[in-house]
């Protein structure tokens, strides 16, 4: 199973990027991962709100194909514990899923939209964190999930 992670803008922090390429790598031995960063809207002052929702929804959908599942990490999501989002990513393996895309939204969250084409939405927190951060946790948690499925000694229960 392919898995991507879709963000809106850039990671800028050089600590953020090395802790996201050390994920990264280590993901590597237990599947194909790709980072997708879309470009930030410029010129958004004249835009409202739901303008630029609006406008990051095409940026999306241009990236997700039709037999994709996507998957919203959005405040509104189910929250899952490490382990049960191990098992969530298992059964997405198991079943006929080849493509997996996680998408983190723009600053004011989702067009309807977009929600009218997921076909989920997780939590990472009931927190709020800064977009670049948001890359690093998920890329962390992806990781524990698989040495969880994998029996290897990294999560602690």
């Amino acid at each position: 199973m392919k898995i991507t992670l879709l963000t809106v803008g850039k990671t800028e922090d050089a600590y953020l990027k090395d802790g996201i390429e050390k994920y990264v790598k280590r993901l590597k031995h237990y599947t194909k991962l790709e980072l997708i960063d879309m470009p930030e809207l410029k010129n958004t002052k004249a835009l409202t709100q739901e303008q630029q929702k609006s406008k990051e929804a095409e940026l999306i959908m241009k990236k997700v194909q039709p037999l994709d599942f996507l998957v919203l990490l959005d405040e509104k999501g189910a929250e899952l514990t490490s382990t049960q989002f191990a098992a969530y990513i298992d059964k997405r393996q198991i079943g006929s899923t080849s493509h997996i895309i996680f998408v983190v939204g723009g600053p004011y969250g989702f067009d309807a939209s977009v929600y009218q084409r997921a076909n989920d939405k997780l939590s990472l927190s009931r927190m709020t964190f800064s977009h670049q951060m948001v890359r690093l946790f998920f890329v962390e948690q992806l990781y524990r999930a698989y040495t969880i499925l994998k029996g290897e000694p990294y999560h602690h229960s």
